[in-house]
């Protein structure tokens, strides 16, 4: 069968723009793939993350991870997962760039390291390491 998705963006706005492009292209380490000013301080810039998923967990399912990751519920409706190959720098990194840690990286039952961070265009990020 034919794929029908060929790619999924999440488009964030971000009121500080200039921090969120510069927290996720160079601290997390995204490529730009897109930049496009069409003047009047509309501009977009679009990073590759690699590849995408879309995760659809039942209410149950985000608190077990809360309550792995963190130890209490905490996730918004929406949260963005990075897997990067080392999760305990990325975290330090981040932490460093400006980003709140609201838990360390964390083993998980999954065998995953897992960090959550508050990040820059209000978006809370897990960042995640396969342990595999």
């Amino acid at each position: 069968m034919e794929r029908r998705v060929l790619q999924m963006r999440l488009v964030v706005e971000a009121a500080d723009y200039e921090e969120a492009v510069a927290f996720y292209r160079d601290v997390l380490g995204a490529p730009e793939e897109l930049f496009v000013d069409s003047g009047d301080g509309a501009r977009v810039t679009i990073l590759d993350v690699g590849r995408a998923t879309l995760e659809l967990s039942t209410p149950e399912q985000v608190e077990l991870i809360d309550e792995v990751e963190v130890g209490r519920r905490v996730s918004p409706r929406l949260r963005v997962a990075f897997e990067v190959a080392d999760a305990a720098a990325t975290t330090a990194e981040m932490a460093a760039a400006g980003a709140e840690v609201v838990a360390p990286p964390t083993r998980t039952p999954w065998e995953s390291l897992n960090a959550r961070l508050e990040a820059p265009a209000d978006l809370q990020i897990t960042v995640f390491e396969e342990l595999r």
